[in-house]
């Protein structure tokens, strides 16, 4: 079956049902091999996976000059989101700079290093507290008139932002953590996305790889692997969490299918304008990720899922400390 589009926002933007999330590719898991990962790039627009999703601070940098290098001569085939807000400097994070010189900056070296003359979707990565989101957003609506940039989103940005923004120049979508076990964005955030026609972007539709079932706890990964220090991963949380997870397993074998395809058919079933972007190096994993596009869950499935992974029910705090004070909720 061919993957279908979903329609992201109002403004005309369609991308394929799943994305893929480029992340790994280049950090955060275990080391990566360039020509498995443009093996995997490859094989996703094949099998209709064109949604391709990026960052300036991916790497930083290599991330999104690997996409670049890996879509030559493909670019008209595929839909590229990537992201600016982070100042770096001598190769690392230091902290967010939306101001709209540094915007324009970053999108000019963003265009360089994706080999392209525009950005489909641009988002700011994260919210800039000492930067009016009005501005920001105007920011961005000028690179759209100017051709460079063809849809505004917004990462992990909460109600009052996304509101301010999209007051400005319309927001496509939102991206933010989503999935069976984060499901933080239900109370505010996808009740105002539904309201202002807004596309949401699961990231981690997986569980940062939980909900495949195939984990091992935080100490067993190595020290340039995120998971390592990742709360839910560690003591007690890691035994609570996969035992609320086993719901899935056991659904997904009802099905002849895989834990990891029965939490991306959950997501997709939470809403039509909802595009996961699954993470992955590795072909064979790319290609069952966009098989779950097919899977259908009764409303008895859905049910037992979401009582199972309820927010009470899962152990640990999303993010260490550091990471949860940049998410705008």
């Amino acid at each position: 079956m061919a993957l279908q589009k979903r329609a992201l926002g109002r403004q005309g933007l369609e991308v394929s049902a799943i994305g893929l999330g480029c992340m790994g590719l280049s950090q955060s898991y275990e080391p990566a091999v360039e020509s498995e990962s443009m093996k995997t790039i490859h094989r996703a627009i094949e099998i209709g996976c064109t949604f391709f999703d990026t960052a300036e601070v991916y790497g930083p940098f290599t991330n999104e000059d690997l996409l670049g290098r890996a879509l030559s001569g493909k670019r008209d085939q595929v839909t590229i989101a990537t992201k600016f807000g982070f100042k770096i400097e001598d190769g690392k994070n230091t902290g967010t700079d939306s101001r709209p010189a540094h915007i324009r900056e970053a999108v000019e070296a963003s265009l360089k290093r994706l080999r392209t003359d525009h950005i489909d979707l641009l988002y700011q990565h994260r919210v800039d507290r000492s930067v009016p989101i009005e501005d920001v957003a105007g920011t961005v609506a000028d690179l759209i008139r100017a051709g460079k940039v063809r849809y505004f989103g917004l990462s992990e940005a909460g109600v009052s932002t996304i509101k301010r923004a999209h007051a400005v120049q319309p927001v496509s979508a939102v991206q933010s953590e989503y999935s069976l076990w984060e499901r933080n964005l239900e109370t505010d955030v996808i009740p105002a996305l539904q309201e202002l026609g807004i596309g949401l972007v699961p990231f981690s539709p997986l569980g940062r790889g939980f909900l495949t079932g195939q984990v091992k706890r935080a100490e067993d990964y190595p020290e340039t692997d995120f998971r390592r220090n990742d709360p839910r991963y560690q003591g007690a949380n890691f035994d609570a969490n996969m035992q609320a997870a086993d719901a899935v397993r056991q659904i997904a074998a009802t099905k002849g299918a895989t834990p990891a395809q029965i939490a991306l058919a959950w997501v997709l079933h939470k809403g039509e304008d909802f595009v996961p972007i699954p993470g992955t190096r590795h072909t064979a994993n790319l290609d069952a990720n966009v098989a779950a596009a097919a899977i259908r869950l009764d409303d008895g499935d859905i049910s037992k899922l979401e009582d199972a992974l309820a927010p009470g029910k899962i152990s640990g705090p999303r993010y260490a400390e550091r990471a949860m004070a940049m998410v705008d909720r």
